[in-house]
């Protein structure tokens, strides 16, 4: 579903990402992971166009996105850290972003009941929990029943329950064919929800692994691969 093609981005002199190459398959979820600052928020942020690639392509469908901007609309993104506007209400935050995505009048509020977040959508924003806070991010990632979803450590700031409420609607919409793209950090979620693996180090694209180059007869648990893929690259940078 999405293909990105010598993929680079800089900011200054810092290489973020040098011709990064790979393709995202479509009702699967891939994890990216590497250690901070390999490049993971700057990749997802290149595929939704919130920043502009220095070289290479990203395609969606088959089709180039550069200067586009209507695919978006199939999009959907959870950012690590909650940025809505701290005066108004999450009521208020989920009818203004309504409003912005014109020709849609069906919406995803499944989570608004299975978070129990009622109660909260009548409270500021700013007076909310951290944890609320993200809770009303995951509610509006799915909003528009997206077909590719992008979760930058989704579960961060999260209590159990609700973290586990989460990853149970990510595996639904990946069930129904779904395109789901996620960071973590936590190697149980990693376990539980990865199908394709990547990881990414210093920019570059260091390893992927699909679904079914993995056999639970013969091979090694995601957790295992993914530690010694970062034994590895420590052992790189030590060099």
């Amino acid at each position: 579903m999405i293909t990105i093609e010598n993929l680079s981005k800089s900011y200054s002199r810092i290489r973020a990402l040098t011709e990064l190459s790979y393709e995202f398959r479509k009702g699967m979820v891939t994890t990216i992971v590497g250690p901070n600052g390999s490049g993971k928020t700057t990749l997802m942020k290149c595929i939704l166009g919130f920043l502009r690639p220095g070289g290479g392509n990203i395609y969606f469908d088959g089709k180039n996105i550069a200067g586009q901007s209507l695919y978006r609309d199939r999009t959907g993104y959870m950012a690590q850290k909650p940025a809505f506007p701290e005066n108004l209400y999450p009521i208020e935050i989920i009818d203004l972003i309504k409003s912005l995505r014109t020709g849609k009048d069906t919406y995803d509020e499944s989570l608004i009941s299975e978070f129990e977040f009622y109660p909260e959508l009548e409270k500021p924003f700013h007076s909310l929990s951290g944890g609320n806070k993200q809770k009303l991010n995951a509610i509006i990632s799915f909003l528009f029943s997206p077909e590719l979803v992008i979760l930058d450590e989704p579960t961060a700031g999260l209590d159990p329950l609700t973290s586990k409420i989460l990853k149970n609607k990510i595996k639904r919409e990946r069930d129904n064919g779904k395109t789901i793209l996620l960071t973590s950090h936590i190697i149980d979620e990693i376990e539980e929800l990865t199908d394709d693996l990547i990881m990414l180090y210093e920019g570059k694209l260091k390893f992927s692994q699909k679904k079914e180059e993995r056999s639970p007869d013969s091979q090694k648990p995601v957790s295992e691969t993914i530690a010694e893929l970062f034994r590895k690259a420590g052992d790189e940078h030590t060099l």
